[in-house]
């Protein structure tokens, strides 16, 4: 009988303690696996954060190519006359001074020769910054023949044009409205808004308007401008 009550004390202490291993184990089965699922929950909870950074709108090229773009911001029917590329085109112009510049430009071929009649091609290359107010070849050329080259040997009177079509400033649209102080001394008033713009007394059209140079923004006129 004493053998039989060991061998049931011994039997079911064995029990009891499997049983405690039993349910320990379980416990710390329960615990891993919650520790997984909260793993996995905070993984899952920050991929959308991380993909919304990669999502963020970026800054474009081609915005960048657009700002830095000589033909962006000129205006005017003729400006459509001027050279894709090469001497003479927007690109171009942008990169030299204006009275370089201007010499490539199909537009203003007799102005060139004016200019150059009067000696201001240093003058105006080696300006700070201008504005002129350019009249293209059929402007001097509605000038009859006869006073237009008698303007063209008097170089004291031709100085006194060229330089009424230029004030101090490199002016854009948001500027060039108002009366301005020409190189000449005296002034003139641009007038208008928007791409419609009118210059001086004869109320020369700006044909192809904001033409970046250099040193010097041009504004193309249907007409030449007299002190």
């Amino acid at each position: 009988m004493r053998t039989t009550t060991r061998r049931t004390a011994r039997t079911g202490g064995l029990a009891a303690l499997a049983l405690t291993l039993s349910l320990g184990l379980a416990a710390c089965g329960d615990s891993d696996d919650d520790a997984d699922t909260t793993a996995n929950e905070t993984t899952t909870s920050e991929t959308p954060a991380d993909e919304m950074e990669s999502e963020s709108p970026m800054e474009s090229p081609s915005d960048d190519a657009a700002a830095g773009d000589p033909a962006a911001a000129v205006f005017g029917e003729a400006c459509s006359a001027l050279p894709a590329e090469g001497d003479g085109s927007l690109g171009t112009m942008a990169e030299q001074p204006v009275a370089t510049a201007a010499s490539g430009n199909p537009l203003l071929q007799t102005l060139v020769t004016a200019v150059g009649e009067a000696d201001l091609v240093d003058t105006l290359n080696n300006a700070e910054a201008l504005t002129v107010f350019a009249p293209t070849n059929d402007a001097f050329a509605e000038i009859p023949k006869k006073d237009l080259n008698a303007l063209l040997k008097d170089k004291e009177a031709l100085t006194q044009v060229l330089t009424h079509h230029v004030v101090e400033g490199q002016l854009g649209p948001d500027e060039v409205g108002g009366e301005h102080t020409t190189l000449n001394g005296d002034t003139i008033e641009v007038m208008g808004e928007g791409e419609m713009w009118t210059v001086g007394d004869e109320e020369a059209a700006v044909l192809c308007g904001n033409v970046p140079t250099a040193n010097a923004t041009v504004y193309v006129i249907d007409s030449v401008l007299m002190p």
